[in-house]
């Protein structure tokens, strides 16, 4: 078998613009996102673009820089993002690219079905063991599935992407050509946690208990989160993604997964967002069990874990408890993502915490997060249904189960303290509680 791959592999070993011929007008490539993204082939791939017109980009949210969104790319490439980063927000918001809300759990049910047929997959693995084998690294995701059914798969083989386990494999036969380029991953910057953060991060760990299985989203709270939790035993992690700070858990024995039930012992993840010190963490190293994410973010999966905590965060909650995620208004943001499926998991988990992590404002104390109604144009992205924890530096309101009045007044103890009068009024004039004050006023007379 050895010699059989090593041959296939010196044919199909190509220059990048070489490879990238495969890429015609008017055909759908998908791009490896985040860490994983491969650079060299995106570079090639736009001097591609005076050759090609009406070819559609389709990716969550890339780490690098995604020059086909500039201005100048117009007609020969739309970006589609399926999650937006912020790489492409702007070009988004300008009509030159396009947002397709959808949760991440079934994007890979849109690749598989035909109804988002993928012409070429760009993809950035680990050079092929001696069986063949190439690793996805630090990004199976939605990209394994991505390889198996477009019909040209084009892969940077990077002696930097380390070599990780679980379904995260592709052979040397099902590729169809071979661009090496050695450079670093893209590296997510090292996020600055903030005194308000960690604040928030508090009251997120006072849910937390010995032997939780933690999905942690993306962000400074999330960051903010993990390291309150080193007095803990046994945590166990079912996530779509982790990053840095998953690695001083397990270096300190808190986070074993010896009590997990459904996977023990391992690290569920989609894909790693970090720094290189993850990277190297991750390399070779059997904890770590990657999975695409139709797999990481099947809420019936996630509900089998036992003592399940999402934490998820969001742009604007309203006093019902509607929850916007992905957009500013109109303006879109960022995108569904996986909140849903983890928190539709975890409410469905034995034990398990599903939860909404908020500071109570935004720009410098100006703007609540907590309002009377959401902007105009803001996407309810976890329904009032759905919704139980939300947290914020104030404290933890507990929804699930709540009627409106209640609902609205454990929001309003959570609120920051300058916007709760305004809230109160709010809810006189749609009667939804009755406020305190004037009742008692009416009481005495």
């Amino acid at each position: 078998m050895s010699m059989s791959w090593e041959r296939e592999y010196k044919k199909r070993l190509k220059e990048a613009d070489e490879a990238l011929e495969c890429v015609k007008s008017g055909m759908r490539v998908y791009i490896q996102p985040g860490c994983a993204e491969p650079e060299a082939l995106v570079e090639a791939l736009i001097r591609r673009a005076p050759q090609v017109y009406d070819v559609e980009i389709v990716h969550m949210m890339t780490m690098g820089c995604a020059p086909y969104v500039a201005p100048e790319m117009a007609g020969h490439f739309r970006h589609n993002a399926v999650f937006i980063g912020a790489n492409v927000r702007e070009a988004i918001n300008d009509g030159r690219a396009d947002y397709t809300p959808i949760y991440l759990s079934e994007i890979e049910e849109l690749f598989e079905s035909g109804a988002m047929p993928l012409d070429v997959a760009l993809i950035e693995v680990s050079p092929p063991d001696s069986h063949g084998y190439c690793s996805f690294g630090v990004g199976v995701d939605t990209t394994l599935t991505a390889a198996k059914v477009a019909k040209h798969v084009v892969a940077q083989i990077n002696d930097n992407m380390p070599r990780t386990y679980g379904d995260s494999f592709i052979h040397v036969s099902d590729i169809s050509a071979f661009v090496e380029s050695s450079r670093p991953l893209c590296a997510l910057k090292k996020p600055i946690v903030t005194d308000l953060q960690v604040a928030i991060a508090r009251n997120v760990a006072s849910l937390i208990g010995d032997g939780a299985v933690l999905q942690t989203g993306i962000g400074g709270i999330p960051d903010a989160v993990l390291p309150l939790l080193m007095d803990r035993q046994d945590l166990g992690v079912h996530s779509e993604l982790v990053s840095d700070g998953v690695i001083p858990l397990i270096e300190a024995g808190v986070l074993t997964g010896a009590r997990k039930n459904f996977k023990p012992r391992k690290i569920i993840l989609g894909f790693a967002l970090g720094t290189p010190r993850l990277f190297d963490f991750l390399d070779n190293n059997p904890i770590f069990e990657f999975h695409p994410t139709s797999y990481t973010n099947d809420p019936g999966l996630i509900a089998r874990n036992d003592n399940m905590v999402a934490i998820n965060s969001a742009l604007q909650v309203d006093l019902t408890g509607q929850v916007c995620s992905d957009s500013i208004g109109n303006q879109f943001y960022s995108g569904i993502g996986g909140q849903v499926d983890f928190l539709r998991g975890a409410s469905r988990s034995k034990g398990g915490k599903p939860i909404i992590a908020i500071s109570s404002t935004a720009k410098h104390d100006t703007i609540s997060r907590i309002v009377p109604m959401l902007d105009p144009g803001a996407g309810v992205v976890t329904s009032r249904g759905l919704v139980r924890y939300i947290v914020t530096e104030y404290g933890v309101a507990y929804l699930h189960g709540k009627s409106i009045r209640e609902r609205a007044k454990a929001l309003i103890e959570i609120a920051h303290p300058k916007f709760r009068e305004g809230l109160y009024e709010y809810c006189e004039k749609t009667k939804w509680l009755q406020n305190p004050h004037t009742a008692q006023t009416t009481v005495s007379r």
